[in-house]
C-alpha cells in the first residue's frame, strides 16, 4: 500500500485509506517555474503510482498565473493533464483528498498534504523553456532528488541524466532481442517498496541501475523490468525499439 508523508501531522500515512476509493488528488501551483513543474511532476507520479495499485484517481490543478505555459511545459516532461479546479465541483464522494504543492506555502483546506522542496537553476542565462530542450533528461533529473530536498540543478545533472537515459534505452533496445522472462519478484518487490515508501523516485532509480548491471539476471527479465517501472516513471525507456544499430 502506498504511504505518503502528511506534512500537516508529520505522519505517514496511506494515500487512499479505503480499497479503490476515489482519491482526489489537488495540485497547487504558482507561475511557470521549476518549484511548479517539481510539484506537478510530483502529482504525476502520485497518480501513476496510485493507478498501478489499482485506485482511480482525479485530478485537478489550481494555478496561480500562467496556466497555459504552465499546462505546456508539463506535457513536454510527460506529466499527464490535470483538470481544471474552476470548471468542475468538488465532493464526487472520494474517500481521500491529497494536497500536492510546494513547501513554502501555506496548507490548504482539509485533507492530507504533501510538500514539494523548491527546484532551480544553478546557473545564469537559462529558463524554463531552455531547460525543456531535453525534457527526458529534466524530468530524469528532478526524479534523482528526494523530493523533500532543494533540487538545485545545473549543467552537470542534465548531461549526467541525458547519458543515464540514453544508455537505459539503448540498454532496453538491447534486451529486447533476447527471449522475454518475468521481472523477478524480488526485483518487483523492491521497486513497490520504495515507490509505496513515500514516492522514494531515487530508491526506485537504485533499483534499476543493479538491474542494468546484475551480472547473472537475464536480458529478457531486465526488458520487462524497465518496462514495469516506466509505468511509473515514464522517461520513455522504450523509445529506442526498432532503431537500426
Amino acid at each position: 500500500m502506498l504511504r505518503i508523508l502528511d506534512t500537516r501531522t508529520g505522519q505517514p500515512v496511506p494515500a487512499t485509506p479505503a480499497r479503490r476509493g476515489l482519491t482526489r488528488v489537488e495540485v497547487h501551483a504558482g507561475g511557470l517555474d521549476l518549484t511548479a513543474l517539481r510539484v506537478l511532476l510530483t502529482a504525476d507520479l502520485l497518480v501513476r503510482a496510485l493507478e498501478l495499485g489499482g485506485t482511480p484517481v482525479w485530478t485537478m490543478l489550481t494555478a496561480s498565473s500562467e496556466r497555459a505555459e504552465l499546462g505546456t511545459a508539463a506535457t513536454a516532461l510527460s506529466i499527464r493533464p490535470f483538470e481544471d479546479s474552476r470548471d468542475v465541483a468538488s465532493g464526487l464522494g472520494e474517500a481521500q483528498v491529497v494536497h500536492v504543492r510546494a513547501a513554502v506555502e501555506e496548507p490548504p483546506g482539509a485533507g492530507v498534504v504533501v510538500a514539494v522542496a523548491p527546484a532551480g537553476w544553478d546557473e545564469a542565462g537559462e529558463d524554463v523553456q531552455g531547460l525543456l530542450a531535453d525534457p527526458g533528461a529534466l524530468r530524469l533529473a528532478l526524479l534523482s532528488v528526494p523530493r523533500d530536498e532543494p533540487a538545485e540543478l545545473d549543467a552537470g545533472a542534465l548531461e549526467e541524466a541525458a547519458r543515464t537515459a540514453a544508455e537505459w534505452r539503448t540498454g532496453v533496445a538491447r534486451w529486447a532481442n533476447q527471449p522475454s522472462r518475468p521481472v523477478p519478484d524480488e526485483v518487483r518487490a523492491r521497486l513497490r517498496a520504495a515507490w509505496e515508501d513515500d514516492l522514494d523516485l531515487p530508491g526506485v532509480l537504485a533499483v534499476l541501475r543493479d538491474v542494468a548491471n546484475a551480472p547473472d539476471l537475464p536480458d529478457g527479465a531486465r526488458f520487462e523490468t524497465f518496462l514495469y517501472a516506466d509505468r511509473l516513471l515514464a522517461l520513455d525507456l522504450a523509445g529506442e525499439l526498432g532503431n537500426p544499430g
